[in-house]
């Protein structure tokens, strides 16, 4: 399934519920870039690589002006609980209906409880899309493909 965004469309904006207990709308971080990955389930193998490769290239992102955010359809609690035991940096937010994942054709089809697929958004400054990851897994590290295209596209 291809997202309903694409490239160069401007990101649907959103409100959602961080671990960390504060609330966070996409149209606050306008000005600065922002690198948005839905993913399954944390505590997932899959998720928990994911999550702490990026958490492993912060430092990086942020160095360039990125904001990075996760996003899964987990309550906040069960997020919080992964951003803990994996001492995670950057934010994650619960879209525990599925609202957000599927607007932007991220919601898994044919499950029994909402769940996102793995994709990322890489978002300019201007809250358009710049680059769209999909089929991404990660054990290839696509960690490393947004932050190779945030390099390129804004400058190390």
């Amino acid at each position: 399934m291809r997202a309903l965004v694409s490239e160069g469309d401007e990101a649907p904006d959103f409100e959602l519920p961080a671990h960390t207990g504060e609330t966070v709308r996409l149209s606050d971080l306008r000005g600065r870039p922002v690198v948005l990955y839905f993913y399954p389930r944390a505590g997932t193998p899959g998720c928990t690589r994911e999550a702490e490769r990026f958490n492993s290239l912060l430092e990086e992102f942020s160095s360039l002006g990125v904001e990075v955010l996760g996003i899964s359809t987990d309550s906040p609690r069960a997020a919080a609980r992964f951003a803990d035991r994996l001492g995670l940096r950057f934010r994650l937010l619960s879209d525990v209906d599925g609202r957000v994942a599927s607007s932007y054709g991220a919601l898994k089809a044919g499950t029994k409880r909402p769940s996102a697929r793995r994709v990322t958004f890489i978002l300019g400054s201007d809250g358009r899309i710049l680059k769209i990851l999909e089929g991404v897994r990660p054990a290839q590290r696509h960690a490393d493909l947004a932050l190779e295209f945030v390099r390129e596209k804004l400058g190390s």
